[in-house]
């Protein structure tokens, strides 16, 4: 596959507010078929294709093979999350459709970067795909 043509790295560059909101059924079509997304990742792994990353101030935050792409987002699994570099933040945001977005803040060598990941706890129905799974933004490169 041609990178210029590969999906997942087509949408890392197109990232989203977290707090954005759509319509249900809009919502529904996006977030419905993450198994899509899944497979497309994991045969990249095995054409030996680096897997997604998420890094900041050149540290890895994350690293999955089993990433979900929503409204150009993308959303790794809890258990690749590097946590000694992420810290609760008080701040909550609502999405119509996916709930209440919960934050984090990316700490560096000392340097912060206030809620620049966030995840879905207890996620709407139309949204469980991503329960587990944490998003970036603000600074943090995503990059296959």
């Amino acid at each position: 596959m041609r990178r210029g043509t590969d999906p997942i790295v087509a949408r890392l560059s197109r990232r989203n507010d977290p707090s954005e909101s759509m319509d249900a059924d809009a919502a529904r079509s996006r977030v419905g078929r993450p198994e899509k997304v899944l497979s497309v990742a994991r045969s990249r792994k095995r054409q030996g294709v680096a897997m997604p990353k998420a890094e900041w101030r050149g540290r890895a935050l994350a690293e999955s093979d089993e990433v979900m792409l929503v409204e150009g987002n993308v959303y790794f699994p809890r258990e690749s999350i590097r946590f000694e570099h992420l810290k609760e933040s008080p701040t909550k945001t609502t999405c119509t459709w996916k709930g209440e977005a919960h934050y984090y803040t990316v700490v560096v060598e000392g340097e912060e970067n206030p809620d620049a990941a966030w995840y879905y706890p207890d996620p709407k129905p139309a949204a469980e795909q991503i329960r587990g799974y944490v998003s970036f933004w603000r600074g943090v490169k995503v990059r296959d």
